[in-house]
């Protein structure tokens, strides 16, 4: 079994817009952070995708653990591991940029499937894709 490694990072400002009634981001915004760095990390790709094909979410989770405030700006890191045919198992940390600790504040993961679209059905993962996340480990 491979580990993860990290292949993509951002940083994001907390909008005040992102706190609830409580007066710390609501939980539900947190998969929004994860759902901004993935899409940042495919438009950074940059590679043309096949046409009717593209990535959907099969699972999902969070991990709550010390609550966010506005404001502040949050790293957002996301950790691969090998692909396999039509799937990439993520991990997910976030961090505030201004904690010198650099604790993490929630962490997660997702697994990524490759679909055809018209076919409602999995697809093999693009070699271009595959070519950027871990290799297989060796025998």
């Amino acid at each position: 079994m491979s580990e993860y490694q990290r292949v993509f990072e951002i940083r994001m400002a907390i909008r005040w817009g992102d706190m609830d009634a409580f007066g710390h981001v609501n939980n539900t915004v947190y998969f929004r952070y994860m759902e901004q760095l993935r899409i940042e990390w495919l438009e950074s790709i940059g590679l043309p995708l096949p046409e009717g094909q593209g990535p959907v979410i099969a699972t999902a989770s969070m991990n709550f653990r010390k609550q966010l405030h506005y404001p502040g700006t949050i790293v957002l890191s996301l950790l691969a591991k090998t692909p396999g045919r039509s799937s990439i198992d993520t991990r997910y940390e976030l961090r505030r940029e201004d904690d010198p600790e650099q604790q993490i504040y929630a962490d997660g993961g997702a697994t990524i499937v490759w679909i055809d679209h018209a076919q409602a059905r999995s697809a093999v993962l693009p070699d271009a894709i595959r070519g950027l996340l871990p290799p297989p480990p060796a025998p």
